[in-house]
């Protein structure tokens, strides 16, 4: 594959040049699948208190950590399925709702193995990529946890995550994203 596999950056990504870079790369790919997460305007259920919808959220991450930790998922899902080409593009800073946060692009030579793997690489990002999330609302800005709902959706795949209930400051020694 052409490229670096992982981009963490600022900028905003082109969903159509990354599918179409990433398949012309290989003529053997018959499948390729996208997912796109964006910033949505609340996380989850309201807490206690808080009344007003998220206007931005920040991104922190370490770089040099967070691509390796990323290369790493990617090589362990080409060692789970047989894939042609992945990329993976993760915005940090600031952002607002509505706004593209990450991009998981797999190919393959056939629909199925790029459909699963797609879905086990988010939800190994969502799990383990570490990256540290802060939502800003009318209330004030507050870290965000982990759910057990993402560690849950890992353990389908066979990998045991206990980030739920952990503060952001104990991810921060483990490298665990919330």
């Amino acid at each position: 594959m052409a490229g670096p596999r992982v981009l963490i950056q600022t900028a905003d990504f082109d969903l159509g040049a990354e599918v179409k870079a990433l398949h012309e790369v290989d003529r053997g790919v018959g499948a390729v699948t996208s997912f796109v997460g964006t910033v949505r305007d609340r996380h989850g259920p309201v807490p206690a208190g808080q009344t007003g919808p998220v206007q931005r959220m920040e991104l922190e991450h370490y770089p040099g950590m967070t691509e390796a930790a990323i290369e790493s998922m990617i090589d362990e899902a080409y060692r789970r399925f047989d894939i042609r080409g992945v990329k993976v593009i993760h915005r940090v800073g600031p952002l607002e709702p509505g706004d593209q946060i990450v991009l998981v692009v797999v190919a393959s030579a056939h629909r199925g193995e790029s459909f699963e793997a797609c879905e086990f690489l988010r939800d190994y990002l969502k799990t383990q990529a570490p990256f540290w999330k802060k939502e800003h609302t009318p209330e004030g800005a507050r870290w965000v946890d982990a759910r057990v709902s993402d560690d849950q959706a890992l353990a389908r795949w066979g990998i045991v995550a206990a980030n739920a209930g952990d503060p952001p400051a104990a991810r921060l020694s483990t490298g665990l994203s919330g």
